[in-house]
């Protein structure tokens, strides 16, 4: 058989300007550091992810659920919106809900911007945001952090245009840990038509202690805002894909138009009712993470001394150029941190045993 295709130039299946979009880099996986180094286990710090494990009730929810796994979930997400609205007091007409917050951004661009329209936000922040913008056709405009390593309200502002459809606000900051406070935010969002969509991210709100940092749920009087959540956070639901966003009944059923139907997976509803149930818990778990969270800070500031402060269940080291350096010599210790090249590097909160021994090797790296 003549292979007629050998000899012919390479068809374009696909489209061009994706070849200079970065790929989403996920968190290396332990087990196989673990193989590398010859070690019985290593540990991730890179992920984000809450390590006490699911909250109770989820397992015996989810189980359940999976019995039913040959019926399609409620595409309408009913039980679970109520949940929400009940919860957070907001109309669940409002509430739409997806394969995670991320997902849900995605599906704000989609229903806003069109080719050629602008999609705005801080820089650094989520790496999922370019990506985002250049798979639905938007143009995005990066305005660059403020010299504390968050967002720069002013120069957001002065950056909006005619062509702005969409403005991301990530609070705290990802994966700066950053936050904006509420007397900016109110001059920004006074600044910026109400013709432009604000989206104020907010993933990890449940770590937030500071108590100058706005609940976005307040805002939803302003036509324009659109408030992020997540359940894979300090919900302890991260390999299930869970999140939800609050925003005008309008701008929540065009969402919930353009959201790949049945997306909200009928383990995920499952489990994100058991979780919603588990308030008190979920509390206290964060209140560890938090006091993790300052002590590794602290620690760091003795090594490091521009450590901002978080806000989330995260640090962040400005290592600029020494970020992949630092990013390796923790992980041929065992230690799995996520490295932003020419940036920073980003530290999950973990367990004190954990984050003892990644202190150890920041130590011995960074004295």
């Amino acid at each position: 058989m003549t292979d007629t295709g050998r000899h012919q130039p390479a068809l374009r299946l696909t489209r061009a300007d994706l070849d200079a979009l970065p790929n989403y880099v996920p968190g290396r996986s332990p087990a196989d550091l673990a193989r590398e180094l010859g070690l019985d286990e290593a540990i991730k710090l890179a992920s984000n992810e809450v390590p006490y494990g699911p909250l109770p009730g989820v397992v015996e929810a989810v189980t359940e659920a999976v019995t039913g796994s040959h019926r399609y979930p409620d595409m309408g997400v009913v039980a679970l919106r109520r949940a929400l609205a009940d919860r957070y007091g907001v109309d669940a007409e409002r509430i739409a809900t997806g394969c995670g917050s991320v997902a849900l951004a995605e599906h704000l661009v989609r229903a806003t911007c069109l080719p050629g329209d602008e999609l705005l936000y801080s820089w650094r922040s989520f790496e999922a945001y370019p990506i985002i913008a250049a798979t639905s056709g938007a143009t995005s405009v990066r305005v660059p952090n403020d010299a504390g390593h968050g967002h720069d309200l002013s120069a957001m502002a002065a950056a909006v245009t005619d062509r702005t459809r969409m403005v991301l606000v990530c609070n705290p900051n990802n994966p700066t840990g950053t936050v904006v406070r509420k007397a900016e935010l109110d001059r920004f969002l006074d600044t910026v038509g109400e013709d432009v969509l604000v989206v104020l991210d907010e993933a990890y709100r449940e770590f937030v202690t500071d108590p100058a940092v706005p609940d976005g749920l307040t805002y939803l009087d302003r036509p324009n805002v659109v408030v992020l959540r997540t359940l894979s956070k300090a919900w302890g639901l991260a390999g299930l894909r869970i999140g939800w966003m609050a925003a005008s009944p309008e701008v929540a059923a065009a969402v919930r138009k353009v959201v790949t139907p049945f997306s909200t997976s009928l383990a995920a509803q499952a489990g994100a009712l058991a979780a919603l149930g588990q308030a008190d818990e979920m509390r206290r778990r964060c209140a560890l993470v938090v006091a993790e969270r300052d002590r590794i800070t602290e620690a760091l500031r003795k090594l490091l001394p521009a450590v901002p402060s978080s806000q989330a269940n995260f640090v962040w080291l400005p290592l600029g150029d020494r970020a992949v350096e630092f990013g390796r010599a923790c992980e041929a210790r065992g230690v799995i941190v996520r490295p932003f090249p020419g940036d920073g590097v980003r530290v999950t909160v973990g367990t004190p045993a954990e984050n003892d021994a990644f202190l150890a090797v920041a130590e011995s790296v960074l004295a």
